[in-house]
């Protein structure tokens, strides 16, 4: 008798959507020289120019950059004032010279110069106005610029009733949020936080019993002075280090805000504390439905100090509004975390990577903190020999929850599969793909880092999977498959 043949892997259906880094799509930011005597030689050099002289040049800039920005001279004067303490008089200036000088301490950044890579797709959080049977997305990018620096970006785009998909024409403008000043912090959360990283001496037990429950960022630089100014007889035993370290930490769990008025592809979240100076980097957002039945976006990152990669959580109900969190726990390592779209069994799960091999899955009643993994998967497959890990955050269906997965096989070349876990107990693996489900076309060997298809996430649109994935390190595009046809193929 002949054994029964294995399931066919599905075919996947590629479409026209390319989404190319744009090089023109270019951030203001701020710039300064590296020394104190370089600042202020270059603020000498303009107080030592005539009102016409600055007003000449003045216009010049804008006639410039003016129509490149918005708001560019509120970007000009915010500048200024982050300088002015480097004035050496207190002399009333110009607006004109004000904005001027803001304007020497001011860059223009190619938000996607080297790559746009590494999709995650969640629904938007307005639905309404759309035609029966469509759904309209938001897409989330790593763009990577001058430096090599990872940030995140944005589009928007709907898919139909018959699964085509329509990109919108992203803004020719990128934008910045503004940081909450008077962001809260938890005062439990963040001992617990200061307790994992190994900062839970006396200095620490000193400056937190000088805040409330909840305290802001300049309540907690008071404490911090207030504990030193304390000190008799010398330091405490690793002061210095330890509030260097809680510091580092409040400003690794902070708040920003975007304008209303700006569109979703206008809105870039740049990294801006200790843990993401070289990158934010493959942020793997998730849909999440709360007890309650409320929803909010949820999206797991890898923030990159140039030293070491840090797994961290960032939170949105309406993608004008972030909240970055640092993750602890003995559980919190290496790279490629996924949230699952809601509790199971009154804990979250999230699949996770710890060893660069395997994949495993983490239950914890803290969102915050992950004590332990389960081993759940290993490399099975000739294509995924070196190492497996997961493309997203895991979709429900009624069949168990279906994940994506990439393989590193020969030539360390990355391709998509994908696997069942069971709905009520998802450390039970149900089914897997043979085959990949996606692998590098001849079209799509070439780019930064060649060979390599890689996505952050898919969607489920009626009984069809959206999966935008990332072609060789470099652009992203778009394919679609029938959900039915994924979970029949699994063996």
């Amino acid at each position: 008798m002949k054994p029964s043949p294995l399931p066919l892997c599905p075919v996947v259906n590629r479409t026209d959507i390319f989404i190319n880094p744009d090089h023109r799509r270019v951030l203001i930011r701020p710039f300064a020289p590296a020394t104190e005597q370089r600042i202020l030689k270059i603020i000498a050099r303009l107080l030592a120019l005539s009102e016409t002289e600055i007003e000449h040049l003045l216009a010049q800039v804008l006639a410039e950059f003016a129509n490149r920005h918005q708001k560019t001279k509120e970007i000009f004067m915010e500048r200024f004032e982050f300088m002015r303490p480097h004035l050496l008089t207190d002399r009333e200036l110009s607006e004109a010279r004000k904005l001027t000088i803001g304007s020497y301490f001011t860059h223009e950044y190619s938000l996607e110069a080297a790559a746009l890579f590494n999709p995650s797709i969640v629904a938007h959080p307005n639905q309404s106005e759309l035609p029966a049977g469509s759904t309209r997305f938001v897409l989330s990018l790593r763009a990577t610029g001058e430096g090599h620096i990872s940030s995140i970006t944005f589009r928007t785009g709907v898919v139909d009733a018959d699964n085509v998909i329509v990109m919108n024409t992203p803004s020719s403008f990128v934008t910045e949020p503004h940081p909450v000043r008077d962001a809260p912090y938890l005062k439990s959360r963040f001992a617990r936080q200061l307790a994992e990283l190994g900062f839970a001496g006396e200095f620490t037990r000193h400056t937190l019993a000088a805040l409330k429950e909840t305290f802001t960022l300049a309540e907690l630089k008071a404490a911090i002075a207030f504990v030193q100014n304390q000190l008799i007889n010398g330091e405490l035993s690793g002061s210095a280090t330890s509030s260097q370290a809680i510091l580092n930490l409040a400003h690794s769990n902070y708040q920003v805000r975007f304008p209303a008025d700006y569109q979703m592809s206008e809105r870039v979240i740049f990294p801006r504390s200790p843990t993401q100076t070289n990158g934010i980097e493959d942020a793997r957002f998730v849909q999440f439905q709360h007890d309650d039945d409320t929803r909010s976006y949820f999206a797991t990152y890898t923030a990159y100090d140039g030293r070491a990669t840090h797994p961290q959580l960032l939170e949105t109900s309406d993608f004008l509004d972030f909240k970055f969190i640092t993750l602890g726990g003995a559980a919190i390592k290496n790279k490629g975390m996924a949230l699952f779209p809601r509790k199971i069994d009154g804990r979250y799960a999230m699949i996770s990577r710890q060893d660069n091999e395997n994949i495993f899955l983490m239950f914890s009643e803290d969102l915050h903190f992950w004590r332990s993994a389960t081993l759940i998967l290993k490399p099975t497959y000739p294509w995924e020999f070196v190492q497996i890990g997961n493309c997203g955050s895991p979709i429900e269906t009624e069949r168990g929850w279906l994940v994506l997965s990439h393989g590193v096989g020969s030539m360390r070349k990355y391709s998509i599969g994908a696997f069942l876990l069971d709905r009520d107990d998802p450390t039970k693996v149900i089914g897997r793909l043979e085959s990949p489900l996606i692998t590098p076309r001849e079209d799509e060997r070439e780019g930064y880092v060649p060979n390599v298809v890689y996505s952050c996430g898919m969607l489920r649109h009626n009984r069809e999977l959206i999966i935008p994935y990332a072609v060789s390190d470099h652009a992203t595009r778009f394919a679609t498959v029938c959900l039915d046809r994924v979970l029949d193929a699994m063996v």
